[in-house]
């Protein structure tokens, strides 16, 4: 793959900016302040995060930002026991997970389904796999229409994982083990060390041996990133961090329907190929930060990744309903998907004071390009190599043989896009501040059909403004409305072709008014409640009169989220969260009707975890997760039931140095179905589980 003359530029601009950093940070050394930190926002041993740079790019505390957002420390995720990201985010309301066909992390945030959204230190990873945790400080949930700060895409919302930094000040040896009654078990290392006064370094990896209740069920994962971090002189911090991930596993797409109801009675039993059936990812994402502190009210920050994901997934997988006689259709594909991704992205910071009114000023730009490289077979069975194949419904599926064809689908492409933004926070006296900013894209896309020779382009330039009030009538209360758009290219998020018809549609918009209330209770616990109505419109759809696409779909989802998060009471740490939603379509097409409901939206949901420590070496959490019943598409044609999964830990601190862990999930084996992708790919839940793990520090 080769830059285009748009990422020359890039590279170029990102280029001179390092370099202007560089030549500047010794001349300006004298005016700045102390010398700059690599600082991991949050307050240690407790569930609950104080500030954040990640929703405005600035420092900003979490009660002043005019969105909701959820924060998973990693005392949560580590009292949790938890290794995936999709794990964790069961315990954030108002996020729906998706099955993403057993090979991919997929979301559905206030009724807006994705597989990109995803980011890694503010820096878009939108790769589909699976993202692990091993390396994790904390993981940010940021709800609504987010283009000011993360561009294209976020309409409902948007994942960042926030890394782990480098040790300056202190040596780390850390490390655990842990095994589960499925046969799984994981290794991992925390370690870091000062090589020097100025220089940090830290390594984390992970093996993880995967297992779970399905039949053939197996896979690995591995991880590896090492950090080092310098100080260049007073004023100037750089850090370079490098990941390997190696994922493979069985895809595994659940079980298929029968009576509008998914299967019950066949928890087990897996509907595909277990030679088939394969999704292999390896991924390296190499990430460099530079601040620079120019004066004591001016810092400058520069930040470039390079993400290289090399995919293959095969599977087969039930596509129609169980029928009356006990049989089942299934059909199957293997896609391979090549990607770079090249970001750079430079922000200016400015705070001070015109005529008694406080700034947080913001200037900043990014630049990326993304060229990808994907192709299809679609599976063939039996001697007539047909592409479908009817089997009996049966505890152990018998299937033909199956392989996969010719090459079915092929194509290049590549994204291009161009983005300034700029963001004022205003402080008017002690009770009013304003939030206002404004982003401009230039998005393009060039594509070919390596089948037909169709050759595609698509370029447009967006403006997503963001505008939020917050009334704070004590310093640890607010009171906040805002406004936010987002937009989202017509070729679907992950950009791999275009025909004739994506080519000549507009993006489509969402637009997300909310209101709401963040309250301190304590410096330790933290109250968040938040009203909202996205509108989603230029989807594409059918008219239903002449058949072609046309830009008429439009979704609007309205909800409540609230949360409580932090220390309740001297040896209680909790995190409770409900989330109550609607969502219907609002405009009539072939696909479905207006008014009818939106897809993987239960109306309640409902997550509480809390640790509590009995004495000084033993304690026990306890955790609960509610969902109401939803459907699995927008046919409505299949729902799955609500259900209630009661979880338990136990904790007891042999030493300073070493402790023990046992996690059981689904206490009550609760037969339960948490997930889907279409009416007859639908997610099975874990019964009874437990996991006991070591952890030893130094």
């Amino acid at each position: 793959m080769t830059l285009t003359r748009n990422f020359r530029q890039i590279a170029i601009l990102s280029t001179s900016a390092l370099g202007t950093l560089g030549w500047a940070a010794p001349a300006l050394a004298e005016d700045a302040g102390d010398s700059p930190a690599i600082i991991v926002y949050g307050r240690p041993d407790g569930y609950d995060t104080e500030k954040t740079p990640t929703a405005t790019k600035t420092s900003t505390p979490l009660v002043d930002v005019p969105q909701a957002m959820n924060v998973i420390s990693r005392e949560q995720l580590d009292d949790q026991g938890i290794d995936s990201l999709a794990d964790a985010l069961r315990f954030v309301p108002g996020v729906v997970l998706g099955q993403g066909e057993g090979h991919r992390d997929q979301i559905t945030l206030r009724g807006q389904s994705s597989t990109a959204d995803f980011f890694v230190d503010g820096l878009r990873d939108d790769a589909q796999y699976y993202r692990p945790l091993y390396n994790a400080e904390r993981v940010e949930v940021l709800k609504g229409a987010n283009a000011l700060i993360f561009g294209r895409g976020g309409g409902g919302g948007v994942v960042n994982r926030v890394s782990k930094a480098p040790e300056f000040d202190r040596t780390r040896i850390g490390a655990s083990g842990s095994v589960d009654t499925f046969g799984g078990w994981t290794l991992a290392a925390d370690l870091g060390a000062p090589l020097s006064d100025t220089i940090g370094t830290r390594l984390n990896a992970a093996y993880e041996e995967l297992n779970n209740h399905r039949q053939y069920y197996n896979g690995h994962f591995i991880g590896v990133t090492p950090t080092i971090g310098a100080q260049l002189g007073e004023a100037t911090t750089l850090t370079a961090t490098y990941e390997y991930a190696e994922d493979d596993r069985l895809t595994d797409r659940g079980v298929p329907s029968r009576a509008g109801a998914p299967l019950a009675g066949y928890g087990e039993t897996f509907f595909g190929s277990p030679a088939l059936n394969r999704s292999k990812v390896t991924a390296h994402l190499a990430h460099m930060r530079l601040d620079h502190a120019v004066s004591d009210n001016v810092s400058a920050n520069f930040n470039a990744q390079y993400g290289h994901y090399d995919k293959y997934y095969g599977n087969v997988y039930p596509r129609a309903a169980v029928t009356a006689a006990g049989t089942v259709e299934l059909e199957g594909y293997s896609n391979a998907t090549l990607r770079e991704n090249w970001i750079a992205q430079g922000n200016l910071v400015w705070t001070g004071n015109t005529g008694g009114i406080g700034h947080t000023l913001l200037l900043g730009f990014e630049g990326a390009a993304q060229d990808t490289v994907d192709s299809r077979r679609q599976a063939e069975f039996g001697t007539g190599r047909t592409a479908r194949t009817t089997v009996t419904l049966a505890e152990r599926i018998v299937l033909p043989t199956a392989g996969f064809g010719a090459v079915s689908r092929s194509s290049v492409s590549e994204v291009r896009a161009l983005s300034a933004y700029i963001q004022d926070q205003i402080d008017i006296g002690e009770h009013l501040k304003l939030v206002a900013g404004l982003r401009y894209d230039h998005f393009r896309i060039t594509s070919t059909n390596r089948i037909n020779g169709f050759a595609g382009e698509r370029s447009d330039g967006k403006w997503s403004p963001r505008l939020g009030v917050i009334v704070k009538p004590q310093e640890n209360l607010s009171l906040y409305a805002s406004y936010a758009k987002s937009f989202l290219p017509q070729s679907g998020e992950q950009f791999t072709v275009l025909d004739a018809t994506t080519q000549a549609l507009a993006p489509e918009a969402f637009r997300n008014l909310e209101a709401g209330v963040k309250w301190d209770i304590s410096t330790a616990l933290a109250f968040t409640l938040a009203a909202y109505q996205l509108d989603r419109t230029n989807t594409r759809a059918t008219d239903p009169v002449t058949g072609n696409t046309v830009l008429t779909g439009k979704t609007r989802t309205k909800g409540i989220e609230a949360s409580l998060v932090g220390q309740l009471t001297d040896g209680l740490q909790v995190s409770l969260g409900y989330a109550l939603q609607d969502g219907e379509i609002r405009a009539t097409t072939t696909a479905a009707p207006a008014g009818r409901r939106l897809a993987q939206l239960p109306r309640h949901q409902l997550s509480a975890w809390g640790r509590y420590a009995l004495t000084d070496k033993l304690g026990v959490g306890l955790g609960l997760l509610h969902q109401s019943g939803q459907f699995s598409t927008i046919s409505s044609a299949v729902r799955m039931p609500a259900f209630t999964r009661l979880d338990l830990g136990l904790f007891y601190d042999v030493s300073d140095r070493i402790a023990l862990q046992l996690n059981v999930e689904n206490l009550t084996d609760a037969a339960y179905f948490p997930s889907a992708h279409t009416d007859n790919n639908i997610s099975v839940g874990e019964p009874l589980n437990a996991k006991l793990t070591l952890r030893v520090k130094y």
